[in-house]
């Protein structure tokens, strides 16, 4: 997701969307809140069984023979008696085995470095925009704004096809950027974790944009000849937070088929969704979105613990697809000259705080410590039911989470985030850099930010990571993990090559 902190001088610009996100913790919704403890009630239930069972088992094994004979004995005489108790534990048995989540782990994941030559230099980006004939002056003057106070570098990558001049972005060169993203994650993946492709029982791929026939995922399958029984999803039109869904959908899936390899391919395609139009509403796009794509390997075998990163913790999907607003609020169409583009709506900045909203006060139960959910709850029920005039409690996400990983979908969402959440520089740190180094990936972004901080050390055995992310539809969706070990930086992250010069002045903006 995109979005517009910037003004035009003389320019007229058709979105007029504030820049901050609303202040949505004067407006939280009791029913958010009541269901965040729904998943956490249903949680503890579950795990309370275990106890139940283990009690019943120990207290069997210390009975002496004399007693079992008794028991025995007993129960020959009292069907009624054997019939409850046998009952009774088959139900429990059956509620614990049902309830129980099985672990998933992320095994390693891998993203998509783009190649030097695709680099894009500002100065080049609008003298091609000029020389293409379809830009005019006020639009060209748009864009140079934009680029000029994005937070982008200049390098950041656009696909081969849009660095000639006119332009080609064909089918074959749009299945040209895929293949290029899709299969050197993937290959890099595959030798990290010494994982055959014949292993891989569940293939997910999203891309919001780019759906041709046959699918990406029968791409990977033709490329890397996985088996034939291998389950494959395509997830489509879907934006920038159809990586959390991905994740969400391996998770479920992962519960059901046993003993499973999971891949995930979160990525974006750009040849044949650029815009070649007028309306500033979709030059946006052109100016944030670059070329970027992770392969993220998930896993149930126990077995995989010892050498996994990361456990899947909690996801959580929020969607507001019912409210009209929320459901044009980006919105892909053809402006009235035909020419086809993702248009951004002045609302958004809007939609997005209240999509954010109604997330955390469902996370927040999950994953705050019980003093940080006691007095959020007290200040709320101050304010709600007895009308009190006290400043809404803000909970403090610092003490639930050591590392943020927040869509690097524009400069201005980080800052509000920021801003909202009370975090620090530090905190928000990887979705700068990640923002400036390889711009707007979509639904990749957040795989970037974790990859910059096991670039920098900072990963340690215990911490949590949450990743956050928006996207058309419009949705904002969570996940969280834990590190089951600390991590070592790699040869092979993306920031290997550049870590060092990280962090950067953001203000510190090429100007031309």
């Amino acid at each position: 997701m995109a979005d517009t902190k910037m003004k035009s001088n003389g320019v007229s610009v058709e979105i007029r969307s504030t820049k901050k996100l609303p202040d949505f913790l004067q407006t939280i919704n009791l029913k958010y809140v009541k269901l965040g403890y729904h998943y956490l009630v249903t949680h503890i239930m579950t795990l309370l069984l275990l106890p139940f069972m283990v009690t019943i088992l120990v207290q069997f094994w210390q009975l002496s023979s004399e007693d079992l004979q008794s028991l025995w004995a007993n129960l020959k005489f009292n069907l009624v008696s054997v019939l409850l108790c046998t009952s009774v534990l088959v139900f429990a048995a059956t509620l614990y085995f049902m309830g129980k989540r099985r672990p998933v782990y992320l095994v390693d994941f891998a993203c998509h470095k783009p190649d030097e030559a695709l680099k894009v230099q500002f100065a080049r980006f609008i003298e091609h925009s000029r020389l293409s004939g379809y830009f005019d002056e006020s639009s060209l003057e748009f864009q140079r704004k934009i680029l000029e106070r994005s937070g982008l570098s200049e390098e950041t990558c656009l696909p081969s096809a849009l660095h000639q001049l006119p332009a080609v972005p064909s089918m074959a060169a749009a299945r040209e950027e895929a293949e290029e993203v899709m299969f050197s994650a993937l290959e890099i993946l595959f030798e990290n974790t010494r994982l055959r492709p014949k292993d891989i029982g569940i293939l997910i791929v999203n891309c919001s944009l780019f759906n041709p026939t046959p699918s990406l995922s029968a791409m990977i399958v033709n490329r890397f000849k996985l088996r034939g029984n291998i389950r494959t999803y395509n997830l489509g039109g879907m934006g920038c937070s159809a990586g959390v869904i991905s994740i969400n959908l391996a998770r479920d899936l992962l519960q059901v088929h046993r003993n499973t390899y999971a891949v995930v391919v979160s990525m974006e395609n750009i040849t044949q969704n650029w815009y070649f139009g007028n309306r500033k509403s979709m030059l946006i796009p052109n100016c944030l979105f670059r070329v970027g794509g992770a392969a993220i390997l998930l896993s149930n075998r126990a077995s995989d613990r010892r050498r996994a990163k990361y456990q899947l913790m909690q996801t959580v999907r929020t969607h507001k697809g019912a409210d009209e607003k929320a459901f044009r609020c980006v919105y892909q169409e053809q402006d009235e000259h035909g020419k086809t583009g993702v248009s951004l709506s002045k609302e958004l900045m809007s939609i997005a705080g209240d999509s954010l909203k109604t997330n955390i006060t469902t996370l927040g139960p999950l994953v705050l410590p019980v003093s940080e959910q006691l007095l959020f709850f007290f200040n709320l029920i101050a304010r709600r039911l007895f009308n009190m005039r006290v400043k809404p409690y803000i909970p403090d996400f610092k003490l639930a989470f050591e590392h943020f990983c927040i869509h690097a979908g524009g400069r201005a969402v980080i800052d509000e985030l920021e801003r909202h959440l009370l975090l620090s520089s530090k905190h928000v740190e990887a979705s700068r850099m990640t923002l400036h180094r390889f711009g707007n990936t979509s639904s990749s972004s957040i795989w970037y930010e974790l990859a910059y901080i096991e670039a920098k050390g900072r990963v340690h055995k215990g911490n949590r990571v949450w990743q956050i992310a928006f996207g058309s539809g419009f949705k904002c969706n969570s996940a969280v993990w834990q590190a089951i070990r600390s991590i070592r930086p790699s040869a092979d992250n993306p920031w290997a090559d550049c870590i060092h010069r990280y962090p950067v002045d953001i203000s510190d903006v090429v100007k031309f």
